[in-house]
């Protein structure tokens, strides 16, 4: 008797049931070929069919697949972080996602915000101009025109500024100007009278309302607040906390209970403190909160193998969930590092003494254990909560020394019994690191050196040793080793992933390619090992930079997620951050996670919805994005404060973005970001191709991404941050693209001077 076998759904069933899923009560959920499968009860060659079903949606960009889930395009995701920007007319506030790609989704969606039916005690309400996270889900009954979503406030980030922050300047007559600190304001003054100055000095930096206009059209505004003086470079760092919200005063509460906490004793923790760890770090690093061993192993099933021990800061022990310094921690989510100062995520009761793993100082640590074969493999991997001492504080270059045949007399004793083993057991995971292909971009990394005044000095380009990788393998392994044991657990954790390019932004990297004879193959589903093909033929030629920039643009941004959807990067199937709990609240989370799992003692995970997961998740990848923006700018202002006597100054320059209005650049030197108008390239047009990122003129004269050019500086801006520049030298010689021109080869510019 034939077997019968259940209807195979539509196109439209399938959306309709992602859709359904993704509103279905009790928070976020994961959608996968393996739920719709389950739904329809398809089986067998159903199953084939479906999957070619689904490979055909994506393709048309009707959903997006996020590595095994799926979602519809351009749905929000049940947690959103959002932007309140109005008022209806019928007096309710309307948000619209923080993070929206318009170039693929188009404008982004609004959402209607509901008020909540009963405001509980002292809470505060939304209100235009705040950010909170919400949860959105489609509101079927929406007219046309009117918000397609519907959501809910879960929590309340930052309160509304209605203000500008600028530097304050008073003239001889009393009265004011502001110079806005934002890089898009800059040269946009703001006149305020003297009667509206108050209690503000000359180089403050004030928050200003504005109030109208003077005669003559120039924004008018009133001092609100002094935030203190920015007179030197010193106080650089200061600004980009206040303009991102950044908390960089802990609460009495928290200081308090940071005080009054006492060390770890042995009790419930195995004794690890005669096994050799030691820190390798850089050589101003005040916290260390990882130490690593090495070791052969000597079970005879893994003959030329190792056992790998890398122990962690048991930061849980002191800080508890709920608690004021956990509150603060989850506030602030990550350590922001500026060159002159670090705003720490714990205090430095916690961060600098209790949890840093210092020489020759007993520590509580959660440490993993994990064997690996000679090529790299784990073979199994445990984790324990330990009492460790470090025996060596080491730094990359120390290390690195000591091994290379130059040990000074800390390395000189620990070079066979401690620094060979861990050297030749990276050589076994780089093996490993190779086969697994993660993607291989050559990014260095620029650090700011500043005098002891707190000046500029330079900006210099760190040697990336093998020190610094072998500590970043035995991390990656330990960090994949602690989201195994929480899956194989059924623990909930906050993953790190990172996705797979999008369809928009691979095809557009495929265009490029194609102008400079290289081939991507389309269709095929992207690895890694793709992009470091590409990346290993232009290796040496005139290409190489312009390919490694547009591939780094055409990756998707990494994020905090309590659903796994891999890591593309990495190459890794699943992934957390296990290592940096001091410095980062997602290993944190991790920590307490694994302590739950595995009954490990005191500062387990509580119970934690989905939902609840969900949003700490949304709000810690917020505050690292706003970290990061924090320190971009701090070291843009940084070069630009150095730079403001330099103004006619040459210097060589890489084009580091074209737009039709004109080239971003990047000083070799300093790496220092500005600006070129197309207006001053020439007396000739200039026509914008997006495909070869490129400015050319009609006798050929182009302008490309990564091109090197000269140029000169012509306006800085040090509190915006802003650097103008004119080109005087460089410019390649190319054959306009066939797109500068129409149908009958009439040339399209568009840039004229």
């Amino acid at each position: 008797m034939a077997t019968k076998t259940a209807p195979q759904p539509t196109r439209e069933d399938i959306l309709a049931f992602i859709a359904r899923e993704r509103e279905a009560a009790g928070g976020p959920r994961k959608i996968g070929v393996r739920e719709i499968a389950r739904a329809f009860g398809l089986k067998g060659e159903d199953r084939v069919a479906l999957k070619r079903m689904i490979a055909s949606l994506a393709d048309e960009g009707a959903i997006e697949k996020r590595g095994r889930r799926l979602n519809r395009k351009g749905a929000l995701p049940p947690v959103t972080l959002v932007d309140i920007v109005e008022r209806d007319r019928d007096g309710e506030m309307v948000a619209v996602p923080v993070e929206w790609d318009e170039d693929e989704l188009g404008a982004p969606p609004r959402i209607l915000i509901r008020a909540p039916r009963r405001a509980r005690p002292g809470e505060p309400l939304a209100g235009v101009g705040d950010r909170a996270l919400v949860r959105a889900e489609p509101d079927h009954d929406a007219g046309p025109g009117e918000p397609p979503y519907v959501g809910r406030v879960v929590k309340l980030l930052s309160r509304a500024r209605h203000r500008v922050l600028g530097v304050l300047h008073v003239e001889p007559n009393g009265h004011g100007r502001i110079l806005p600190i934002d890089k898009k304001q800059a040269g946009r003054e703001l006149l305020v009278a003297g009667a509206d100055i108050g209690e503000a000095k000359h180089g403050d930096l004030v928050s200003v309302d504005l109030v109208g206009k003077t005669r003559f059209g120039a924004p008018r505004a009133r001092v609100r607040e002094s935030l203190g003086s920015v007179s030197s470079e010193k106080a650089v760092s200061l600004i980009a906390l206040r303009a991102h919200d950044i908390p960089d005063v802990f609460r009495p509460e928290a200081v308090a209970e940071a005080e009054k906490a006492k060390p770890a004793t042995l009790q419930g923790r195995e004794d690890w403190r005669h096994l050799p760890l030691v820190t390798i770090d850089p050589p101003d690093a005040k916290d260390h909160d990882d130490a690593v061993h090495a070791e052969p192993d000597t079970a005879p099933d893994n003959d030329g193998g190792f056992v790998l021990t890398v122990a962690i800061a048991d930061v849980a022990y002191y800080v508890r969930p709920r608690a004021p310094l956990d509150k603060d921690a989850l506030e602030r989510g990550n350590s922001v590092y500026f060159p002159d100062r670090v705003v720490p995520m714990l205090p430095e009761r916690i961060s600098n003494d209790l949890c840093s793993l210092r020489e020759n100082e007993d520590r509580p640590a959660l440490a993993v254990r994990m064997r690996v074969t000679s090529k790299g493999k784990k073979l199994g991997h445990s984790f324990h909560r330990i009492m460790m001492r470090s025996h060596a504080k080491l730094a990359y270059a120390q290390a690195q020394a000591a091994v290379d045949g130059q040990p000074d007399e800390k390395t000189g004793p620990l070079l066979d019994r401690v620094l060979r083993p861990l050297y030749a057991a990276h050589d076994a995971l780089r093996h490993a690191r190779d086969l697994r292909a993660p993607l291989d971009l050559d990014l260095p990394e620029r650090k700011i050196l500043l005098k002891p005044d707190g000046s500029f000095d330079r900006v210099i380009i760190p040697p990336r040793l093998d020190a610094h990788r072998l500590i970043e393998e035995f991390m990656i392994l330990a960090n994949v080793a602690a989201a195994e044991t929480l899956e194989e657990h059924r623990q909930m954790l906050i993953y790190r992933a990172h996705d797979e390019p999008s369809k928009e932004k691979v095809t557009a990297l495929a265009e490029f390619l194609a102008t400079i004879g290289v081939k991507l193959a389309k269709g095929q589903v992207l690895k890694p090992e793709h992009f470091n093909v590409i990346l290993s033929r232009v290796k040496g030629l005139e290409h190489e930079n312009i390919v490694n920039e547009i591939i780094l643009r055409t990756q998707a941004q990494a994020e905090y997620t309590h659903e796994n959807y891999g890591h593309f990067g990495l190459n890794l199937r699943r992934y957390a951050h296990f290592t940096s709990p001091i410095r980062r609240y997602a290993d944190l989370i991790v920590h307490r996670a694994l302590i739950r799992a595995l009954k490990l003692g005191e500062g387990a995970l509580p119970d934690t919805p989905a939902g609840e997961l969900a949003e700490t998740a949304a709000r810690i990848s917020a505050a690292e994005r706003r970290a990061m923006a924090a320190e971009r700018e701090t070291v843009d202002r940084l070069i630009a404060h150095h730079l403001v006597d330099q103004i006619g100054a040459r210097f060589g320059a890489r084009i580091s973005g074209v737009t039709k209005s004109g080239l971003f650049v990047r000083l070799i030197e300093t790496g220092a970001d500005g600006f070129v108008p197309a207006a001053t390239l020439g007396r000739e047009y200039y026509s914008y191709d997006e495909a070869s990122h490129s400015l050319t003129s009609r006798s050929g004269v182009s302008y490309r991404l990564a091109d090197v050019i000269e140029v000169r500086l012509v306006e800085a801006a040090p509190i915006a941050g802003a650097l103008r520049f004119e080109v005087v030298g460089g410019g390649e010689k190319r054959k306009p693209p066939a797109s500068s021109f129409g149908k009958r080869g009439k040339y399209k510019g568009n840039g004229r001077r």
